[in-house]
C-alpha cells in the first residue's frame, strides 16, 4: 500500500522540487522510502510502504530491464506469484520478489490486456518512453482511489492517489466545484465523477486511462454483471466457503504483520474466522456502550477463537477534535458517521500491525442491506397490480406526508424512483430550499443514479439496488472512507469479499439466496455458520453506528456546530436560518434533524482545510 503522483510536462518547471512537495502531501500513505523520476515529459513520484518484498530493490519508480517503462503503483497483487512464473517462462527478467515487478512486466507482455489478469486492488500508472504513452488503471470495484486533472495553467496532466498533492503542482488551479454540493446533501459522498475540486476526476473502478499526443481517452475493462445460474443452496454453500477461504488465503500474503477488524456482524467475523489472526481490533463509545458498543462482541469472539482483541472506547470530544483532520485526508467532504470511528480504529491497529483484512463489501455483493428486503407489509401491498398503486402513489404524494401517506407514495413508485442507493440524506426538496441560489445547479440525484439503472432495465429490483450501490455507494462512500482513514495511520486495509473471483460467483447466486423472508446475505450467512456461532451468522445489520444524535442534543457540541453555522462562510452556502432551525428543534427534542445538520456541518469543516483561512496546511 503506498501513494502516487504525476504530471506530464508543458511548460518548464522544476521536476524534482514539485515532486518532493507534492509527494510530501502523501507521506502518511508511505512512511518507508520515497522515489522520484522525471524526464522532462512526465515526472511521477511515489511514497512507499513496505508490505511485499521489503528490500531496496521493490522501491518505486520501478524500471523494465530496458528503463524504457517505469511504473508507479498502489495497492497488492494477490495472484502474482503465479503471473511471475507465467511471465519468467515467457523470458522476462525479474530483479524483485515484489508484486509491482508483475505488472511492469506484465504490461510489456500483454498490454493493457493485462488488466483482466490480476486479481486484487490497485492503481497505478505507467509511462512508456518509446511511444511516449501514459497508462494509467484503477481496479475492478474502486477499492484503490485514482484522481486525474488538466484543470491547470498550461494544460498539462497531473494524476495522482489523493487530491492534496496536486495542490502542491504550481500549475494547478484551485477552484470549488459548486455543482458538487447540490447533490452531496442527498448522497452524503461526492457521487459525480468530478469531485468537489473543479476540473478534477474520480477514475471510475474497472476503467482505464491512456494519454498520448496531448489526447486523453478513458475506456472500461471490466463488467460486474449478474448472471444468475440456477443452482441449488447446498452447492452454492460449499462454492462460498471455498471460494472465501481460498480469497483470505490470497489476502493474508504479507512480510509484515496482519490482523483483522472486528465488529458484531457476520462480515468481519467470517473473516476473522477464516484469517485467523493474532490480534482483532474494535471499537466503541463512551457514556453510549448499551447502544453504540460492539467491543464486547468482538471481544467475546476473539476469546472463542484464541485470538487476542484490542479495543478503545472513544469520546465524543475525540471525535471532533479529529473531524478536521478526517475531512483533510478524506480529500472530499464525506458525511458518513462512521468515518470518524473507522479513523481512530485504523489508530488503533496501526499501533500493533501494518496490514488489516475487513469485511467491506460483502453487502452489496450477497445482498446484505436492510434496503433490499421487503417488509411483510410491502410484500402485502406489492399484490395489488402497480398500475393501481402507481395512481394511489399520484394521489398520496400531494398530500400531508406521515408514516401512512408515505408508504402509500412509495408504494406505487418504481425502483428506480425510490432507491438512490444506501444513504439518503436531504430530501431533494429541502436540499434545494437550504442551498443559496448558486449552489443548486449540478446534476439531480434522480440523473445520476439513472446513468447506472439504465445498465440494468432488464433485471429485478434486488439486482438494480445491488448494481445502484456496487457503483455509486461502494467506491464513493465506503471503500473511499476505508482507504483513506486507514491509509491516514499508513496502515493497509484489505477486503477478501472484493476479490474478482468473489465477486463472479456471488453474481450468479439466485435472488432468493441473497435476500429473502427469513434473512439477507442469506447464502453467505448459511456458509458462514459453519465456522461462526449462529448468534453471529445471523445477527442483523448494524453498520458502525455513531451517537450524534445524541451529541447534538448536548449544550457543547450544540454551541460548537452552531458558531460554525454562524461562521460568515456559511452564508456562501446555505440559508443560516434554516440551518438553525434544524440544529433547534434537535436540541429541543422536537424533530430529528441529526443527518441534515451533520452533512452541512461536516462541509463547513472540509471547506475550511482546503479553501479557509486556515487549515492543516494547505494551501489555498
Amino acid at each position: 500500500m503506498c501513494g502516487f503522483v504525476g504530471y506530464t510536462h508543458v511548460d518548464k518547471i522544476d521536476g524534482v522540487e514539485v515532486l518532493r512537495k507534492m509527494t510530501d502531501a502523501i507521506s502518511h500513505r508511505g512512511p518507508d522510502s520515497d522515489g522520484a523520476y522525471s524526464d522532462g515529459n512526465v515526472s511521477l513520484g511515489f511514497r512507499r510502504l513496505s508490505i511485499i518484498d521489503l528490500s531496496d530493490v521493490a522501491k518505486q519508480p520501478m524500471f523494465n530491464e530496458n528503463e524504457d517503462i517505469v511504473l508507479v503503483f498502489n495497492g497488492e497483487i494477490y495472484n502474482y506469484q503465479s503471473l511471475r512464473e507465467t511471465l519468467v517462462e515467457k523470458g522476462h527478467q525479474f530483479h524483485s520478489h515484489t508484486d509491482s515487478e508483475v505488472i511492469l512486466h506484465g504490461y510489456e507482455e500483454y498490454g493493457v490486456e493485462i488488466l483482466n489478469k490480476l486479481r486484487g486492488m490497485f492503481a497505478f500508472s505507467i509511462w512508456d518512453t518509446k511511444k511516449k504513452k501514459l497508462f494509467i488503471a484503477r481496479d475492478y470495484f474502486g477499492i484503490k482511489p485514482l484522481y486525474y486533472t488538466q484543470n491547470t495553467k498550461d494544460g498539462s496532466l497531473i494524476f495522482g492517489s489523493e487530491i492534496k498533492s496536486f495542490l502542491e503542482h504550481p500549475k494547478f488551479i484551485k477552484t470549488l466545484n459548486k455543482n458538487a454540493l447540490r447533490p452531496y446533501l442527498t448522497f452524503q459522498y461526492s457521487s459525480m465523477e468530478e469531485t468537489f475540486f473543479e476540473g478534477v476526476y474520480k477514475l471510475k473502478p474497472a476503467h482505464y486511462l491512456v494519454f498520448e499526443g496531448d489526447q486523453l481517452s478513458v475506456e472500461k475493462y471490466w463488467h460486474n454483471d449478474f448472471k444468475v445460474v440456477e443452482n441449488d443452496l447446498k452447492s452454492n454453500v460449499e462454492q462460498i466457503k471455498q471460494i472465501l477461504k481460498e480469497s483470505v488465503e490470497y489476502h493474508k500474503i504479507s512480510d509484515v504483520k496482519v490482523g483483522s477488524f472486528l465488529s458484531g456482524g457476520v462480515d468481519s467475523s467470517y473473516i476473522t474466522a477464516l484469517l485467523k489472526p493474532n490480534k482483532t481490533f474494535s471499537v466503541g463509545f463512551q457514556e453510549y456502550e448499551a447502544m453504540f458498543n460492539e467491543t464486547k462482541l468482538a471481544a467475546e469472539l476473539s476469546e472463542m477463537l484464541g485470538i487476542e482483541n484490542h479495543s478503545k472506547i472513544i469520546t465524543a470530544d475525540e471525535c471532533f477534535d479529529a473531524l478536521p483532520k478526517i475531512q483533510y485526508h478524506m480529500d472530499e467532504p464525506q458525511s458518513n458517521p462512521s468515518s470518524v470511528p473507522l479513523y481512530f480504529l485504523a489508530e488503533l491497529a496501526r499501533e500493533h500491525v501494518t496490514v488489516v483484512l475487513s469485511g467491506e463489501g460483502a453487502d452489496e455483493i450477497f445482498g446484505g442491506y436492510p434496503w433490499y428486503q421487503n417488509s411483510p407489509a410491502i410484500d402485502t401491498y406489492e399484490k395489488v397490480p402497480f398500475g393501481v398503486r402507481k395512481a394511489v402513489s399520484g394521489i398520496t404524494r400531494k398530500l400531508p406526508q406521515n408514516k401512512v401517506t408515505r408508504f402509500l407514495t412509495n408504494g406505487g413508485l418504481s425502483v428506480e424512483e425510490k432507491f438512490i442507493g444506501e444513504a439518503k440524506v436531504f430530501a431533494v426538496e429541502d436540499a434545494m430550499a437550504v442551498l443559496k441560489p448558486a449552489y443548486r445547479g449540478g446534476p439531480t440525484v434522480r440523473s445520476i443514479t439513472q446513468n447506472v439503472y439504465d445498465e440494468v432495465k432488464n433485471e429485478d429490483d434486488l439486482t438494480k439496488m445491488q448494481y445502484l450501490d456496487l457503483h455509486l455507494w461502494l467506491p464513493g462512500d465506503i471503500l473511499l472512507k476505508a482507504d483513506k482513514m486507514s491509509m491516514a495511520h499508513s496502515l493497509e486495509l484489505r477486503v477478501p469479499f472484493l476479490d474478482k473471483e468473489v465477486m463472479e460467483f456471488a453474481s450468479t447466486l439466485p435472488s432468493n439466496q441473497r435476500v429473502n423472508k427469513e434473512n439477507t446475505k442469506f447464502a453467505l450467512r448459511v456458509a458462514a455458520n459453519e465456522v461462526l456461532p449462529e448468534a453471529w451468522a445471523k445477527r442483523p445489520k448494524l453498520g458502525f453506528p455513531v451517537p450524534i444524535k445524541y451529541w447534538m442534543k448536548e449544550e457543547k457540541y450544540y454551541q460548537m456546530i452552531k458558531e460554525e453555522f454562524l461562521n460568515p462562510d456559511t452564508a456562501e452556502f446555505f440559508d443560516v436560518d434554516l440551518l438553525l432551525h434544524y440544529l433547534e428543534s434537535h436540541y429541543k427534542g422536537e424533530k430529528n434533524y441529526q443527518r441534515y445538520i451533520w452533512t452541512v456541518y461536516v462541509f463547513l469543516i472540509w471547506y475550511k482545510q482546503f479553501f479557509g483561512k486556515t487549515n492543516l496546511g494547505v494551501k489555498s
